[in-house]
């Protein structure tokens, strides 16, 4: 088992860059060593935080406890049955360095979700998603010991209780598990997912659609549009898209004939939540050294020596202006810590 780290700064730990300390810190870099950690004393310690990248958290104090960091490397090709590929993945994978390599490979599935920084063994988690596609749709299963029992647990994609930005990891087995390996259903030939317009104009400046230039696409649309977390604290989207239901929908059509935002089957609408802050005039305000992103304001960053405290702040403002403007609550995406 990996040495335990005490009174270990996170800093490196979270892309919001915010100043915070664990009272332990264990990385673990196979299954033998998570084996070995649930039988020693280690693992009576609470209260305990499963970390990957912590690119979905936000400290607003030191930790005290246990920060258990999975570390699990690898990319092994399974199986391979007519257009389908199926992949084993480490938890501890970079999740773009895993669609990169997908890319190169003729892979698809995943390109959509390209830039997005973190580990694999956290997607499924948030079920993280962008541009019309989600991790969801190309999980096959998820392989994670339960720390309560020592158990190998494999859940199929149906059992993981996907849904937008959530997961059954993300609640009733939170912080009960931690995740060895991801294995993901992918296609050699499959249809794309481009029907964003940012997207559509971005791949005119191609000759032609395949998932290389969706990945590069999508780079480059994220690239100008948000902030590099590795050069200002971030966790990407700080908020969910509301849904509203139908009338509510239908009501503010008529005060707001321009909201952006996309129609379900049911009538109900899911609102830009970035369309909703920034008409509730928060597009690049700025609250000391955090605030939100100029050219995407449902990204709060930190300019430099930013408090968790202080930015928790600023995303309650930003939830009290919405529901004072539009009687939409706005639900955060972040993990508050």
């Amino acid at each position: 088992m990996s040495e335990i780290k005490e009174n270990y700064s996170l800093l490196k730990h979270n892309t919001f860059k915010v100043a915070a300390r664990a009272r332990f810190y264990l990385e673990l870099n196979d299954i033998p060593a998570i084996l070995e950690f649930l039988s020693s004393d280690l693992s009576n310690l609470r209260p305990r935080l499963v970390l990957g990248g912590g690119s979905n958290v936000l400290f607003t104090g030191d930790f005290d406890g246990i920060v258990i960091h999975p570390a699990i490397k690898g990319i092994e090709k399974i199986s391979e049955e007519g257009n389908t590929i199926l992949v084993k993945v480490g938890a501890g994978e970079d999740w773009d360095g895993f669609v990169g390599y997908c890319t190169e490979q003729g892979w698809g599935g995943v390109e959509n979700l390209s830039f997005i920084p973190g580990t694999v063994g956290a997607c499924p988690v948030q079920n993280i998603g962008a541009y019309g596609m989600e991790a969801a749709d190309s999980i096959d299963s998820v392989q994670a010991i339960h720390l309560e029992t020592g158990r190998m647990i494999t859940l199929k994609s149906n059992e993981c209780q996907f849904s937008y930005r959530n997961s059954i990891f993300k609640q009733e087995l939170k912080d009960k598990t931690v995740i060895t390996h991801v294995y993901f259903r992918l296609q050699k030939n499959h249809q794309y997912k481009t029907t964003y317009p940012d997207l559509q104009r971005a791949l005119d400046n191609y000759p032609e659609t395949t998932i290389r230039t969706i990945r590069e696409a999508i780079i480059s649309i994220r690239k100008n549009k948000l902030p590099d977390p590795s050069v200002k604290g971030n966790a990407g989207s700080f908020f969910k898209n509301p849904v509203i239901d139908r009338d509510k929908a239908i009501s503010l059509y008529k005060f707001y004939p321009q909201i952006k935002g996309f129609r379900n089957a049911d009538g109900s609408l899911k609102v830009s939540a970035a369309w909703l802050i920034e008409q509730s005039g928060w597009k690049g305000k700025r609250m000391g050294e955090t605030g939100t992103h100029p050219k995407q304001p449902l990204i709060i960053v930190n300019h430099g020596g930013a408090t968790g405290g202080e930015i928790l702040q600023c995303a309650l403002k930003i939830q009290k202006a919405v529901m004072n403007h539009f009687a939409i609550k706005l639900e955060m995406e972040v993990n508050i810590l």
